[in-house]
């Protein structure tokens, strides 16, 4: 499959420009007083966005859609009367103009062939993290929300909690000076899910899962039971996208918000070794980015700890007997640190320094919300695939590299290209499954 080149110039001009334009252009449309919904997926995550969605008043849902038929019965519980489906095609092709917009909460390999059959058919999207199974597919989405004017939104709740948008702010207003270095980490480590070494044997379906209709995109295995579906698919390289693709959208999310990153220079991965079929388990990926205003040098390193890895407790400036929590995100400042645990208040050290800080007044909004009132109100939303598409870019990233452990990878970003190692640009995509298809944006 082709990856189109797109220059440095035209990439930072078209995320410029749809931030600037599309407010005023979706003003000129029809503003909604109700908004009709179709969720893809309805357990797990697909449970909690169909239900937060679900909570706002102007919220009508006109269609669910899941693979397996056990998951109806808890949102016809709450959602009575809405049609029932287990292909997404089916679902959108049927119900047709009576859908203004889909969620998809699907394993991460099927996000962007549900998501790009809905935009595609002029459908608004609100899409879990990460937002894409790889990096073309994240650069599609992109295009294709800003080609066909949708309002978007990446599932990464987080961004628009009341702690996440105090330490954006923070950081933003300087408090602790110009930014030197990031290290972000999370507790979970890849194959945490399954925990298993290789494929079992295989077993048969349940009667109510269409195997078919999950594989999806993917190729082809056998059914088991405990392994892939529910959850445990993340571990699988087929279907997921490890503990970096399930938390770095979160931890790295205000870290991208806060010093206006847009896209590494240099990618760096060691691990503990892994199954050929499963994400690695603990691993240290090591970012290295252009400077912005808000950073300290030409360059920013940002480095990614997971499974127990952390950065050096020291770096922080912490006071004896205060340990660095189980996850988030530590800035180092010219004037002081941050740690921006996941989820938490920021904390600023040396304690000395900010004994009489007092943050400023801030509020934490529903991400769920916010999307519907930016559909309703033909506005845009900050975490739109405008940013969650380079976001996931990264982060995907992250796990090509991990798949060259020890290998730096050099970044061409405009030309959707890694320049010095040419088989790892084999991982920007994949081959899919017929009638699962992800056809490039022209």
């Amino acid at each position: 499959m082709p990856l189109p080149s797109l220059s440095r110039r035209s990439f930072l001009q078209t995320s410029a420009a749809a931030a600037l334009a599309a407010p005023a252009i979706l003003s000129a449309q029809t503003q909604k007083t109700e908004l009709h919904v179709a969720a893809i997926g309805a357990n797990g995550m697909g449970w909690s966005d169909l239900s937060s969605v679900g909570s706002h008043a102007k919220v009508k849902f006109v269609g669910f859609c899941d693979v397996d038929s056990a998951r109806f019965d808890k949102v016809d519980e709450k959602f009575p009367g809405v049609a029932h489906f287990a292909d997404y095609r089916e679902m959108i092709d049927k119900l047709g103009d009576k859908i203004d917009a889909v969620i998809v909460s699907t394993p991460d390999h099927m996000h962007a062939p549900a998501a790009m059959y809905a935009m595609n058919r002029g459908k608004h999207c609100y899409c879990q993290k990460p937002l894409t199974h790889t990096v073309w597919e994240a650069r599609q989405m992109r295009l294709l929300a800003d080609k066909k004017q949708l309002i978007t939104q990446m599932g990464n709740q987080i961004h628009s909690n009341l702690e996440y948008r105090m330490g954006t702010r923070l950081l933003k207003e300087g408090v602790i000076g110009k930014i030197t270095a990031v290290h972000s980490w999370v507790g979970v480590k890849g194959q945490q899910y399954y925990g298993g070494k290789a494929r079992p044997d295989s077993a048969e379906v349940p009667k109510s899962l269409d195997w078919n209709l999950w594989i999806g995109s993917a190729p082809e295995r056998p059914y088991a039971p405990e392994v892939y579906h529910p959850f445990k698919w993340r571990d699988w390289q087929d279907f997921g996208s490890g503990a970096l693709g399930d938390f770095a959208c979160h931890i790295l999310d205000p870290v991208f918000t806060a010093l206006d990153l847009t896209a590494p220079k240099t990618i760096q991965c060691d691990h503990e070794g892994f199954n050929p079929e499963l994400w690695p388990g603990p691993e240290t990926v090591k970012y290295v980015f252009p400077g912005t205003k808000y950073t300290a040098g030409d360059t920013l390193p940002v480095t990614w700890y997971d499974g127990g890895r952390k950065p050096p407790r020291e770096l922080a400036q912490l006071p004896d007997g205060k340990e660095l929590p189980g996850g988030g995100s530590l800035f180092i400042g010219e004037g002081g640190t941050m740690v921006l645990p996941h989820v938490g208040m920021p904390q600023l050290y040396p304690q000395a320094k900010f004994a009489d800080f007092k943050n400023p007044e801030e509020k934490g909004l529903s991400h769920w919300h916010v999307w519907v009132d930016a559909v309703l109100s033909n506005t845009k939303t900050s975490d739109g695939f405008h940013y969650a598409g380079p976001l996931t870019e990264t982060v995907q990233l992250g796990n090509i590299a991990a798949l060259h452990p020890g290998k730096t990878l050099e970044w061409d970003v405009n030309a959707l290209k890694i320049k010095n190692l040419a088989e790892a640009n084999k991982l920007l995509t994949k081959t899919y499954r017929q009638g699962f298809e992800v056809e490039a944006v022209s």
